[in-house]
């Protein structure tokens, strides 16, 4: 579940010329680079686009959707396992009923996990478990993704890092979805698994090639019967998050910013909202 976190941000209009993951924003005096990560890149497919290695060698610091040394902290586990379970004793079965159970131990007990040993957690922590143990079965290392790539470099140069929300706020704002949210979260969850192999695939062209359009379709498209999942996970937050790069771009360094690709793309996406506010993001080649 603690890497599970790092996939919120891999599902969900620019020009696809852009031809670019990473877009650089000119301030007064540095450059802010925002770059669209995949959390998670399959064992022996870990390569970065180039301007992923641009931008990192000209950022004096990084700043990521949160600080990736605070998942692996024993507080940062035990929060996720508190806010994780039932806190009035309840149980999955009661909680979604049993048509939904029906389908969750179905995908379960495919992936190898008895449906006993999930009833005391909440949907949202459901979905994280079986997306997490979906991606590992095919072959995808959360240790390879962008976010930990780079992390390990930074530690290396003794480059900062830092978090534009803490592990904290993450696991709040899944534990803080309505009962009908998680339910229809598990359900859409559930529902991803069958094609995930096939749609990551899909996504992680798009987002090597930097083809921008067909990364937001392809990205918020499961999103689109589902608006307010949407606008918790990815909108609202984007704007939370607008005015600490904003504040970066009044800095002297030259910082890059690592957010899931969903943060950049699209309706309501940081790249948009960066030019609504008078900013002239450019892709980074």
């Amino acid at each position: 579940m603690r890497s599970s976190l790092l996939i919120v941000g891999l599902f969900g209009c620019l020009s696809a010329q852009a031809q670019s993951p990473v877009w650089a924003i000119r301030g007064a005096h540095n450059t802010v680079y925002l770059a669209g990560s995949v959390h998670l890149l399959k064992t022996g497919e870990t390569s970065l686009p180039p301007a992923f290695e641009r931008a990192y060698s000209a950022a004096k610091a990084l700043v990521m959707e949160v600080d990736v040394d605070e998942l692996d902290s024993p507080a940062a586990q035990t929060l996720l396992l508190q806010k994780g379970l039932f806190a009035d004793g309840s149980t999955l079965r009661q909680a979604i009923g049993e048509a939904r159970y029906a389908r969750v131990a179905t995908e379960a007990a495919r992936l190898g996990v008895p449906i006993e040993g999930l009833e005391p957690f909440e949907p949202w922590a459901i979905a994280l478990t079986l997306t997490q143990l979906e991606y590992t079965q095919l072959g995808f290392d959360p240790e390879e993704g962008v976010e930990k790539q780079l992390g390990r470099r930074a530690h290396l140069d003794g480059k900062k890092i830092t978090g534009l929300e803490t592990v904290d706020e993450q696991i709040n704002l899944l534990a803080g979805l309505s009962a009908a949210d998680q339910a229809r979260f598990l359900d859409l969850t559930v529902t991803e698994l069958k094609d995930a192999d096939r749609e990551t695939r899909e996504i992680l062209a798009a987002w090597r090639s930097g083809n921008s359009t067909k990364l937001a379709s392809l990205m918020s498209e499961d999103y689109a019967t589902f608006p307010g999942l949407y606008r918790a996970l990815v909108t609202d937050r984007n704007r939370r998050w607008l005015p600490q790069i904003e504040r970066l771009l009044k800095a002297d360094q030259d910082t890059l910013v690592v957010v899931g690709a969903l943060h950049l793309v699209g309706e309501g996406g940081l790249v948009q909202l960066a030019r609504a506010d008078g900013f002239e993001p450019r892709p980074l080649q």
